[in-house]
C-alpha cells in the first residue's frame, strides 16, 4: 500500500503545523517528528513547546527533539524509524547524515518560487520588494541550502492590500497541499526532479534584523509602504515619533505631498491623520504601536497624544 510510506516530519513553527495536519488527514503514515528544542518564554521564562510539537503530542506522533543533529544515539534513533521518506517544513539546516538517510529521500516546502527568494525569510522579502507574485516549491535537500532539484512549484498572487500576516496564512496553506501532492507523486514513483536555474535566483531572502526594520525616510514612499507590508504584524517596521520608538503597521502611499515639510518631518491634525515626508512622495500613518502598548488606529493614538 502506498499510504503505508514510513515518514519523519521535521519542522517547528505554525507554518509547519498545516503540512503535517493535511498529510495526517489524508491518511499518511508519520511515524515520528522532528522539532526544535523546548524554549523559555513570556514573563515567567517557562519552557515553551514549538507548535509542531504541540500538534505531535496531540496526536499521538513520537517526538524527537536533538539538540545536535549529529548526536550518534539520536542518528540511531532516527534510523530506528525505518523512514522511507523525510519531509522538511521551516526547519534547521540538516546535515547530510541525516537528509541522505531514507531511501526515498528528504524533500523541502519552501515559501517562494524557487530558485528565486532563497534564505530564511521569503514571505517578507517579497513583500518588502513589492513583488506582485509568489508561491511555494517543493525540492530536494542538497548540501547547499534552497539549492536542490524542484519538484513542483504553485504560484500565488499577492495583492496590493497582503502583508505578511495574509500572505503567510494562504501560503502555509497551498504549502500544505503541495507536500500531499509530492508525498503522493514520490509513493508512485512520479516525480521529475528539476535543476534550479541558478540565473533566475534575483533576490535573497535574509534573515530579518533590528536594522532591517529601521525605516529610513530617504526611500520613497512606496519603498517605505512595502517595507511596513513585509514587516507587519510582526516584527514591525520602526520609527521614532514624538521622541518614542514605534511600530509602523499599515500605511498608505498618498498622492499629493503635504507643503513644507522637509524629509522625514510629518505633518498632523492631531485628529485623523499624520503625513511623512519622504525621499519621494508623502506617506500616512494608519496604524501603529507603541512599546508596550497594543496596536491601534492613527485616530485612537491621536485621541490620546498631541503631536507638535
Amino acid at each position: 500500500m502506498e499510504k503505508d510510506l514510513r515518514i519523519i516530519f521535521m519542522g517547528t513553527p505554525e507554518f509547519a503545523v498545516a503540512p503535517l495536519e493535511s498529510l495526517l488527514k489524508n491518511g499518511w503514515n508519520v511515524v515520528a517528528v522532528i522539532t526544535a528544542v523546548d524554549k523559555p518564554q513570556g514573563r515567567g521564562r517557562k519552557a515553551k513547546p514549538s507548535p509542531v510539537k504541540d500538534f505531535a503530542q496531540r496526536h499521538d506522533i513520537p517526538v524527537l527533539q536533538p539538540p545536535n543533529l549529529k548526536n550518534e544515539s539520536f542518528l540511531a534513533e532516527l534510523k530506528s524509524y525505518r523512514a522511507d521518506l523525510q519531509v522538511v517544513v521551516a526547519f534547521r539546516m540538516l546535515p547530510e547524515l541525516v537528509w541522505s538517510m531514507p531511501p526515498k529521500g528528504t524533500f523541502n516546502l519552501h515559501a517562494s518560487l524557487l530558485p528565486d527568494y532563497r534564505g530564511a525569510a521569503p514571505i517578507n522579502w517579497v513583500l518588502i520588494n513589492g513583488e506582485t507574485k509568489t508561491g511555494v516549491t517543493t525540492f530536494l535537500l542538497q548540501q547547499e541550502i534552497d539549492t536542490g532539484n524542484i519538484l513542483f512549484q504553485e504560484e500565488e498572487p499577492i495583492h496590493p492590500d497582503d502583508n505578511v500576516g495574509s500572505l503567510y496564512e494562504r501560503l502555509m496553506q497551498r504549502g500544505a497541499n503541495l507536500v500531499v501532492k509530492t508525498v503522493e507523486a514520490i509513493a508512485t514513483d512520479n516525480v521529475r526532479p528539476q535543476k534550479q536555474d541558478h540565473s533566475k535566483a534575483l533576490h535573497p531572502a535574509p534573515k530579518i534584523y533590528r536594522e532591517t526594520c529601521e525605516i529610513d525616510w530617504s526611500k520613497s514612499a512606496a519603498a517605505i509602504h512595502h517595507l511596513v507590508r513585509g514587516l507587519s504584524p510582526y516584527p514591525g517596521a520602526r520609527c521614532i515619533l514624538n521622541g518614542k520608538s514605534c511600530k509602523v503597521l499599515r500605511t498608505e502611499v498618498l498622492d499629493h505631498e503635504p507643503a513644507g515639510l522637509n524629509l522625514g518631518e510629518y505633518k498632523t491634525d492631531n485628529k485623523s491623520y499624520i503625513h511623512f515626508q519622504t525621499g519621494n512622495g508623502a506617506l500616512s500613518i494608519l496604524e501603529l504601536q507603541l512599546e508596550g502598548k497594543r496596536k491601534m488606529e492613527v485616530q485612537d493614538y491621536l485621541r490620546g497624544n498631541s503631536l507638535s
